[in-house]
């Protein structure tokens, strides 16, 4: 919990929340979950302590008010808007992701009897209940949108750009691809997960969202650049061990971070001037 409080110490001054993530990271919640919760949580401590509100006697109004914050803060985006809901404050799904670590929060408070009801609450159905067929929504509508997939012509300037990138962004786009990868899964890929001669990939459980393992396949052309990267990556390091390495002179030879993959696609996908490219998260 340490890294934690550097990053979020409004944690360090409320004991129960502290408490409550400490919890979680005992029951063995991924990294990135925790940081999720912890940075869900501290902004709504932070708003707290600045209009003198306790935190565990906030009422639905004080969470109400914490939800406007959210809608009207300042888009990193500015106006470069890609989808209908990043204009101004932060997008729908960022919102609902900020406000589960708190109605969990208050989960906690009620099951250690510290108060009698949640003031977040969830969307449910209440049969009998009038008005709009009685659906009782939650505080903030969860909007649910088709996924983006670029078009033929897209993904023909996408694979042009990639054509001129170093053989690891290669394969790494051609894996992603074949296999569904999510970036995490993507990057945390170990040289034993590989199986050239059955073309497989093993995604380990703990890389998952569903923390099941499976294993995918990947075609003959993937193949291919498989082979000729793992002739590259041994002029790097012999050893065993994670399969995409930095080749940065700060980080040679290091793991390849989820966040240097990132920056990689986005700076192709503005290349091919396909800027809704991303990876998966």
């Amino acid at each position: 919990m340490t890294v934690l409080s550097e990053k979020w110490p409004v944690l360090d001054r409320h004991e129960r929340a502290a408490e409550w993530l400490q919890i979680w990271s005992d029951l063995g919640r991924a990294p990135r979950t925790i940081d999720a919760y912890a940075r869900g949580l501290g902004e709504f401590l932070l708003v707290c302590e600045r209009d003198g509100i306790d935190p565990e006697t906030a009422n639905r109004s004080h969470i109400a008010a914490f939800v406007r914050e959210l809608r009207t803060r300042p888009s990193r985006e500015g106006a470069n808007v890609l989808a209908l809901d990043s204009g101004a404050g932060l997008a729908n799904a960022t919102l609902q992701q900020r406000l589960v670590p708190v109605r969990l929060f208050f989960d906690f408070l009620v099951e250690e009897g510290v108060r009698e009801s949640n003031p977040v609450g969830r969307g449910r159905y209440t049969p009998g209940r009038g008005g709009g067929g009685g659906a009782a929504r939650g505080l903030v509508p969860r909007m649910v949108k088709l996924p983006w997939i670029p078009a033929e012509a897209e993904w023909l300037q996408i694979l042009e750009v990639f054509r001129s990138e170093p053989v690891r962004n290669r394969l790494m786009l051609a894996l992603a691809y074949d296999a569904a990868l999510r970036r995490e899964e993507l990057c945390s890929l170990r040289t034993d997960d590989i199986d050239p001669a059955h073309r497989t990939v093993r995604v380990r459980a703990e890389t998952t969202k569903t923390r099941q393992e499976r294993m995918v396949p990947y075609s003959a052309s993937t193949g291919v650049l498989l082979g000729e990267y793992l002739r590259h990556r041994a002029t790097l390091s012999r050893a065993r061990g994670p399969l995409f390495l930095s080749e940065s002179r700060r980080n040679s030879a290091q793991p390849l971070t989820l966040w240097t993959w990132s920056k990689v696609v986005r700076r192709l996908a503005l290349a091919a001037e396909v800027p809704r490219f991303s990876t998966r998260p």
